[in-house]
């Protein structure tokens, strides 16, 4: 009597390398979704949010039209905002820093000091536009 043998599939013939692949791809997308450049995180305040501030925990700092920064009127450069700005958190954790921004001041002269207040890690940060200044067109 003759047994007769099925010939065995090779893997490529069979239906399973194409599930394999359709799983692999799924697995591809999923970990590529965890890959997010997220940029720069700012914790904004609830909008019914009534944390209150006492005077001596806020530092308030100004932009100008040309981009300059200034505090209590005078102009200052980032590494003497820096040093007052490390002065206070030493003194005050909780610190809130505030920056009125021009209509006019250039857009970089506000990306410098947020980046200023991330690398400072200053947990309550807000900016505002100028609304006295002219610089409505």
């Amino acid at each position: 009597m003759i047994i007769k043998r099925r010939k065995r599939r090779v893997f490529g013939d069979s239906g399973a390398s194409s599930d394999l692949a359709f799983l692999l791809i799924i697995y591809f997308i999923v970990i590529a979704g965890f890959n997010i450049n997220k940029g720069f995180l700012l914790t904004l305040p609830a909008k019914d949010s009534q944390r209150l501030i006492q005077k001596d925990e806020l530092l308030r700092f100004n932009l100008d039209s040309g981009g300059a920064l200034i505090f209590q009127g005078a102009p200052c450069d980032y590494p003497a905002a820096e040093r007052e700005i490390r002065s206070k958190l030493a003194s005050y954790p909780n610190m809130a820093l505030l920056l009125t921004v021009d209509p006019l001041s250039p857009w970089q002269a506000l990306v410098s000091f947020v980046e200023l207040a991330q690398d400072l890690e200053v947990d309550s940060f807000s900016f505002v536009m100028d609304k006295s200044s002219g610089g409505d067109s």
